[in-house]
């Protein structure tokens, strides 16, 4: 049986960053472990169990909560002096790290270990420790995009409040459509997957045409209703507005689009006006990742579209069809937790970041 244990007294400020040390990826392992047997101590676990569920000795365990009820977070911190003497001095990190910031020579893009390594006179171990401790990464890139409409705040607001506060006795459908969706096939027969090896296939290919899918997601149950067409200009979206006004039948619509010139054409506006149930709310500009069908059409793709061998357009709408008639049989709702403040708050680092052109 394992001896009862008293639950350790955090304070609320503790708790949140014990938290957010026993789920980083970036910590190192001993400060996380630390942090883990801090929190299940405070939640009254046994000694011996926190050392069995974290794969540490008790002696550990009682140790960090020691060091934890003497000094508390700083308590978990490596003691100074601990550890193999720095090889180099900070000067020489401040050096390398200030390095890896600037523009490499010779017209490269970006440092590699090697190339600072060979500019600095170390090994490329160095200095692969050095960006490791500094969290650089030269070699990996990410995009972004602000958006500059100048009704973002607005826009936002409203997407989201239909997300976190559906009007009653009303539905909030998302609509877009997946345009180009290509039947390929292989020009060689597939290779299927095996033990230690995945399925293969050609890099190349033959093309057999292209269709469009409109979809729509109903944000509360995770229904989608689609409809496929050859082309995606006004007529092929007014037909797919009727559709949904006919599936949907004496309810009030509230549809979420993206920017796209066929949402805003004059014969959607006419056909506005004549069906006044039907309203559409516009995703902010460079921002058709809040409209979440948008998610869908990514499920879509990796699970039907992406490794799908088609010998015709209609061997790619009848899998398509066949995934979205299962996806209705067990469908969910994805749930919105962002609220629009924060959104923005993350928007407006346009301003404060000077990226404005």
């Amino acid at each position: 049986m394992s001896s009862p244990a008293s639950p350790l007294d955090i304070s609320t400020d503790q708790m949140q960053t014990l938290k957010l040390w026993a789920r980083s990826r970036v910590l190192p392992q001993r400060q996380v472990l630390r942090a883990r047997i801090v929190l299940l101590a405070a939640d009254g676990v046994a000694n011996e169990v926190i050392a069995s569920r974290l794969g540490c000795s008790k002696p550990n365990v009682l140790k960090w909560r020691a060091r934890f009820e003497e000094a508390g977070i700083d308590g978990l911190e490596e003691a100074p002096g601990r550890g193999r003497p720095a090889t180099y001095a900070q000067d020489f990190v401040e050096k390398v790290a200030a390095t890896t910031l600037a523009k490499p020579p010779e017209g490269s893009t970006h440092w590699s270990t090697r190339s600072l390594a060979k500019e600095l006179g170390v090994s490329h171990g160095t200095v692969h420790r050095i960006w490791r401790e500094r969290r650089l990464q030269p070699h990996r890139t990410s995009a972004f995009k602000f958006s500059n409409d100048p009704q973002l705040v607005e826009k936002v607001r409203d997407v989201v409040g239909l997300y976190l506060n559906p009007p009653e006795k009303a539905l909030v459908l998302c609509v877009d459509e997946k345009t180009q969706i290509q039947a390929l096939d292989r020009t060689q027969p597939l290779l299927p997957m095996r033990p230690g090896q995945p399925e293969r296939r050609t890099h190349d290919y033959v093309r057999h045409g292209t269709t469009t899918l409109f979809a729509a997601l109903d944000i509360t149950t995770g229904q989608v209703v689609g409809d496929f067409t050859e082309r995606h200009g006004v007529d092929d979206f007014l037909a797919f507005l009727r559709l949904l006004a006919k599936t949907y039948p004496g309810r009030e619509l509230h549809l979420v689009v993206d920017n796209y010139h066929t949402h805003k054409h004059l014969e959607v506006e006419q056909w506005l006006e004549h069906h006044k149930r039907v309203h559409l709310h516009f995703t902010p500009t460079s921002a058709s990742w809040m409209n979440q069908v948008e998610i869908w059409f990514s499920l879509l793709h990796r699970g039907a579209i992406q490794r799908g061998v088609f010998k015709s357009v209609a061997a790619l709408r009848q899998a398509i069809q066949r995934f979205l008639d299962a996806w209705n049989d067990r469908c969910r709702p994805f749930t919105w937790v962002k609220p629009a403040d924060q959104i923005l708050t993350l928007a407006d680092r346009q301003r404060s970041c000077g990226t404005r052109h």
